[in-house]
């Protein structure tokens, strides 16, 4: 069915924590439809509970949820050490509202109202991150002091560390592996969201970059790892350096 395409994953196990009933459903029924298994949760205790307990490939997180919102859930899981790709959803959906949602772990946003296509196809793009696990073991990024460990999802300068997510860490392969083409919109939305070759009116990328940015840049203010080309997208700049087992190249 046309659904189950748009994912372009295999069966996955999916858990959905929505307090609405209704949308709830829905959520569960067009990913069951697109060959996954679903689990559910009403409110983010329980939600957290089952993420905490059990191993799921990604979760879809309702912000806006009784006893404990969708945030809190989110942060304790990075927290606990959970990697799961977690695409959160959110009625609230101001340019801050997102960028709070990327800062607090979560790989992907997603504002109501929204339609199956777009979330069977986000999801589908969670999914994928074990594509971006073939990069050699010990695979890093440098820019002066600060150093991205793309295996452990961390950047470090000195004492200083701080974690990135999982799409942080895909958008940084991305575009390492470009050596410095530069990358478009639409082909980071396409080979690391794993968005169907459409026009899709969304600031993801923007936003998701931003959180990206700031985070090395608050570790060593003149380490610039992006740089935008204005009109036509992004590329690593050319001060990075890529450090494998095998020795180290420079893009």
């Amino acid at each position: 069915m046309e659904e189950a395409m748009l994912t372009g994953s295999q069966a996955a196990r999916v858990l959905v924590v929505e307090d609405e009933a209704v949308l709830r459903l829905a959520i569960g029924d067009a990913l069951e439809a697109a060959g996954h298994r679903v689990e559910t949760a009403a409110d983010g205790r329980s939600g957290l509970a089952m993420a905490l307990g059990r191993d799921f490939d990604a979760v879809v997180l309702d912000l806006m949820l009784p006893g404990l919102d969708g945030m809190d859930v989110c942060r304790s899981l990075r927290a606990a050490g959970k990697r799961v790709p977690l695409l959160m959803l959110t009625a609230r959906g101001s340019e801050q509202d997102r960028i709070h949602g990327l800062q607090c772990g979560a790989d992907d946003y997603l504002p109501k109202p929204f339609s199956v296509r777009e979330m069977l196809a986000r999801v589908g793009a969670l999914l994928r991150r074990a594509q971006w696990d073939r990069e050699p073991p010990g695979t890093q990024l440098r820019h002066g002091p600060v150093t991205v460990d793309l295996d452990r999802l961390e950047a470090t300068c000195g004492a200083r560390r701080e974690a990135l997510t999982q799409k942080e860490g895909e958008i940084l392969r991305f575009l390492a592996r470009r050596q410095g083409v530069v990358a478009s919109k639409r082909e980071l939305l396409t080979g690391v969201w794993g968005y169907p070759e459409v026009e899709l009116e969304t600031r993801t990328v923007e936003n998701t970059l931003g959180v990206l940015r700031r985070k090395l840049e608050g570790l060593d203010g003149a380490a610039c790892f992006i740089v935008t080309v204005r009109g036509l997208g992004f590329r690593l700049a050319p001060e990075v350096e890529l450090q494998a087992e095998v020795g180290s190249t420079k893009r």
